[in-house]
This record gives C-alpha cells, sequence and structure tokens, in this order.
C-alpha cells in the first residue's frame, strides 16, 4: 500500500508545482542554487547506500531547497535529485519514488506550513526567518517526515526515532548556518526572502 501512497502523492505534488510554472524562476538568480542542488544533494542522498543495511535515515536538504527556491521550484528540482538517485545508485525505480517521498515532497511541505504558521503569527524579523524557518522549523519539518517514515517502513535498527531526531537536527543546523550567511551575503539565492518584509523599521519606513 505504502507504494501506491508514496508514488500518488508524488505524482500529485510534482503536478501542483508545475501548474504553478516554476521554471519562470530560472530565468533570475535561482539557477545558481538549483545548480548546486543538482550536483551536491544527489551526494547526499547517496550516502545510506554506503552504510550497514537498515540505516535509512539521512540528512534532507528539502527545507533548504524550499527556503532558496520555495516549495514550486523545490519540489520539481527534488524530483531531478531522485532521478539521479536512482541512475547512480542501486536501488530501483520504487526505492528511488520512496526517497522523493519521504526526504523530499513530506519534509518540504512540512517546512512550507511551518513557514506559513511562522509567517502569520510572529513578527517579520530577520531572527524569526533564520531561527524560525532556518533551524527550529527545518528541525520539526524534518524530524516529523523522519517519524512517518519509520512509522510508514519500521526498521529493526534500535532507536531509529532517537537517530531521526538527531538528523533532523543536524539537518537544522546546516540549513540555520547556510541561510544565515546568505541573508548576509547572497540574499537573491532565497525566494523565501524579502528585505522589503524583513528588513522594515518599526514604524514602516
Amino acid at each position: 500500500m505504502w507504494p501506491l501512497i508514496e508514488t500518488a502523492g508524488t505524482a500529485l505534488a510534482l503536478m501542483l508545482a508545475l501548474a504553478l510554472r516554476p521554471w519562470r524562476l530560472l530565468r533570475g538568480p535561482l539557477l545558481t542554487p538549483v545548480l548546486g542542488a543538482l550536483v551536491l544533494l544527489p551526494l547526499l542522498w547517496l550516502t545510506p547506500q554506503l552504510m550497514p543495511a537498515g540505516l535509512r535515515i539521512q540528512l534532507s536538504g528539502a527545507s533548504l531547497l524550499v527556503l532558496m527556491l520555495g516549495w514550486p521550484l523545490a519540489v520539481p528540482v527534488l524530483a531531478a535529485v531522485a532521478a539521479l538517485v536512482w541512475l547512480l545508485g542501486s536501488g530501483g525505480a520504487l526505492d528511488a519514488v520512496g526517497r522523493l517521498w519521504w526526504l523530499g515532497v513530506v519534509p518540504a511541505t512540512l517546512a512550507l506550513g511551518i513557514g506559513a504558521a511562522l509567517r502569520r503569527w510572529l513578527p517579520p524579523n530577520p531572527f524569526v526567518y533564520t531561527l524560525g524557518r532556518g533551524f527550529i522549523g527545518t528541525a520539526l519539518a524534518g524530524f516529523a517526515a523522519g517519524a512517518l517514515m519509520q512509522w510508514a517502513h519500521p526498521v529493526a535498527a534500535d532507536q531509529a526515532l532517537v537517530a531521526a531526531w538527531l538528523m533532523a537536527w543536524g539537518d537544522a543546523f546546516l540549513t540555520g548556518l547556510l541561510v544565515a550567511v546568505f541573508v548576509a551575503f547572497v540574499p537573491q539565492w532565497l525566494a523565501t526572502w524579502s528585505d522589503a518584509r524583513y528588513l522594515r523599521t518599526p514604524d514602516g519606513e
């Protein structure tokens, strides 16, 4: 049942993302982070194939892509990453779809929801963006996705949820660090960042 759910959910997310025509963003500065993601993320996703059998928990990078590219563009990029993992790795097509769902679509969508909640309920502050969306939001989205994956596909490894929690915070640390650097030096690489929103003075000037 789960392979069908993963395939259908992935296909639906990809259709929704492509319906928004996200490729239009590639005409701007986001082409660079897209190319970087296509080089680095496949290596990150292939790491578990070099580890002992049963250790499927790993860093995702999906939350960072959502912050950099926005959800509509992040989903097709994650699909391309999964395709590269399929071509370069030892898993089959269903394994690639499963990785795309649990490491890509699920945490990316959760990160989108957490970001929307932070925008709704917290003030537009750079610290809210970097710590809330980049760090804490990534940790929550990553752990929730990891816990759901463990529930859907139980493994025999001891303390699997503890490992998912630790890996989520590892993903959060890297995402928060990179987001802080990008905000300071290359904010144009963050589609979800806005100087007008996050750097405005208290009186709105």
